[in-house]
């Protein structure tokens, strides 16, 4: 079942945030992301904790009414930004995830989409992107998509290995993978591929297959995650009783490094630890809004929203959800004010992860005198150092969180 929701302080009815105040007071310099949670799937994979159900678990709530429960927390979140005195600003990315959002027919997307552009206007060049299983579009509907104004489409892929993606319990057939992506191509879609590696009993050569099956599809973008057993997960819980053994540290610190040299070879270059672009052009704008720490707005069960110091989240159930929707009411189940000491260990925490995004004259004294020895340690790049930037080396973005530690 999905995880639970953080604890925090309880959320006013009328969704009003705090004055903007510090941090909140250099909202208007800031992007504006816009995430959509779409929170349905057809099965629900062993590894998964995301917030979603499937048709069994709806428990009241309507699946072909989602989009419009979504349409109404738009309204209610520029309303709310407004009278709590944030200054409007346009959506400069667009994110539709799950879930599987494209389970949901290609003109309620559309539909969504439209009432995000009516509801806050879109910047120039806006990046919107939906998930997608290979399994659950046909060229038709990225055509729709691409015509609506969608620019990129991020296929979970997840494996070339039919036996990987049975123990993941995917249910695509990885064959598809080519005919999605040349039909996001032909619609002049922006691609990325999604991999997961790890998965208990892959070997490095089924990794290895995964890989030479994505360069072959020449994506804009790949996304490379370690699988993470969480807890309360069937594949957890089948770890647990012997059935399956634990992914391997060492074997995943491998499998990375393998996907480092495959991608750089074939022209990718990574920018976070664990994605990689063709180019500047190509990279996921909207992630790295998260990263680099811009604001934005989450809609749906179980997202999450980050505005000025304030963070919130919604209620998980789509029944719920859409109770608080007809009401009138925000969904938040609770927020938290974000204080400077938070702040700072976020900023490096994901800053560090980004090529080039944490520069040294941001870090407190003695965080500046860890550099050196980060760099004789191999962590970190001496070269990009010297031009005021923290880049972690190989060996660094595989020990991220050991680098994290020692510059907070």
């Amino acid at each position: 079942m999905p995880s639970a929701l953080p604890l925090g302080d309880p959320a006013p009815a009328d969704g009003l945030l705090p004055p903007p105040a510090d941090r909140a007071a250099g909202a208007a310099h800031r992007d504006f992301g816009l995430y959509v949670h779409v929170p349905f799937c057809r099965v629900r994979c062993g590894y998964c904790d995301f917030n979603t159900y499937t048709a069994t678990e709806l428990r009241g709530a309507k699946q072909a009414d989602y989009w419009q429960e979504a349409v109404a927390e738009m309204r209610f979140g520029a309303e709310v930004l407004d009278r709590s005195g944030y200054a409007p600003r346009p959506i400069s990315t667009v994110f539709f995830g799950g879930g599987t959002p494209t389970l949901l027919p290609a003109e309620q997307l559309v539909g969504m989409l439209h009432a995000a552009r009516d509801t806050w206007g879109f910047a120039d060049g806006a990046e919107i992107t939906t998930e997608a299983n290979p399994d659950s579009v046909d060229a038709a509907y990225l055509q729709t998509l691409a015509d609506a104004g969608f620019t990129r489409v991020s296929f979970g892929m997840q494996s070339a290995v039919p036996s990987v993606l049975a123990t993941l319990e995917r249910t695509h057939d990885p064959e598809r993978v080519p005919d999605v992506v040349r039909w996001a191509k032909d619609a002049g879609l922006q691609v990325s591929l999604d991999l997961i590696y790890g998965t208990p009993g892959e070997t490095i050569d089924d990794w290895q297959r995964s890989l030479d099956a994505v360069v072959a599809e020449r994506p804009d973008h790949v996304s490379a995650y370690a699988l993470i057993v969480e807890e309360g997960t069937k594949l957890a819980r089948q770890i647990k009783s012997g059935v399956v053994e634990a992914p391997s540290d060492d074997l995943q610190a491998d499998m990375y490094e393998r996907a480092d040299a495959t991608l750089g070879d074939a022209g990718y270059d990574w920018y976070e630890v664990s994605n990689f672009s063709t180019g500047p052009e190509t990279r996921s704008r909207h992630n790295l809004g998260y990263w680099v720490g811009h604001d934005w707005w989450g809609v749906g069960p179980g997202s999450h929203s980050y505005v000025g110091d304030t963070r919130w989240w919604n209620v998980k159930h789509p029944a719920a959800y859409a109770q608080r929707m007809a009401a009138g009411e925000s969904p938040s189940a609770g927020r938290e004010t974000i204080d400077a000491d938070t702040h700072e260990l976020e900023r490096i925490l994901l800053l560090s992860r980004v090529r080039g995004a944490l520069r040294t004259d941001s870090l407190g004294p003695e965080a500046r005198r860890e550099v050196a020895g980060l760099i004789a340690d191999g962590l970190v790049d001496g070269r990009t150092a010297l031009r005021g930037e923290i880049t972690l080396t190989l060996k660094g973005r595989l020990l991220a969180d050991a680098v994290v530690r020692r510059l907070t």
